[in-house]
């Protein structure tokens, strides 16, 4: 099983998280914003990953710190506990219909971060979290789990749904590209013998 545990401590923040790849959609999340935690949970929900992750931060400054920072430690997290990535499907992709919206997402865990982010959202807030700042949580992960990341909604709505169906399949492309195919077991997904 596919484990690993960080603790990120910085002036700003303070974060300890615990991940297991292998696991049955079961989390712990405290970020102290509640919208932040309820995509985290289902994150963990449809990618099957057991996630707990507790974070305090500056939020009577902002909330960019704890948004971005959580974005570092998650992508940290999946490195370390994907460590040499031998064996797995490296690339992922998932669209999903959340009603009347629709998004993508498509990634590569091939060790170059890169981030291409488009989620229509046109509001200052969703329920509590600055919508803004979905962006910067992105753009800690892949520059922290060596990876990267297309996301688009193509329509919507709702700017809930929007940013709920990204993380949805967020979810579900990185539950693919973690995944192991046993014939590849021993090889790197790359012809570079290196990632």
């Amino acid at each position: 099983m596919r484990t690993s545990a960080i603790e990120r401590n910085t002036k700003e923040t303070q974060i300890r998280g615990w991940l297991k790849i292998e696991g049955r959609g079961t989390y712990e999340i405290s970020t102290g914003i509640r919208f932040l935690d309820h995509m985290l949970e289902l994150f963990a929900k449809h990618g099957a990953f057991d996630l707990k992750l507790r974070a305090t931060g500056d939020l009577d400054v902002d909330q960019h710190h704890t948004v971005e920072d959580v974005g570092i430690v998650l992508g940290q997290l999946f490195s370390k506990a994907l460590a040499d990535r031998k064996g797995i499907n490296r690339a992922g992709y998932f669209v999903l219909p959340m009603d009347e919206t629709l998004a993508a997402v498509a990634l590569d865990l091939g060790g170059r971060p890169a981030l291409v982010y488009k989620d229509l959202v046109r509001v200052r807030l969703v329920g509590d979290l600055q919508t803004e700042l979905v962006e910067d949580f992105f753009g800690g992960f892949v520059n922290h789990a060596g990876a990267n990341l297309h996301v688009k909604v193509l329509y919507g709505r709702s700017n809930h749904h929007k940013i709920e169906a990204i993380f949805k399949c967020f979810a579900r492309a990185l539950k693919y590209a973690c995944s192991t195919d046993a014939r590849l077991k021993d090889q790197l997904p790359s012809t570079k013998g290196l990632l």
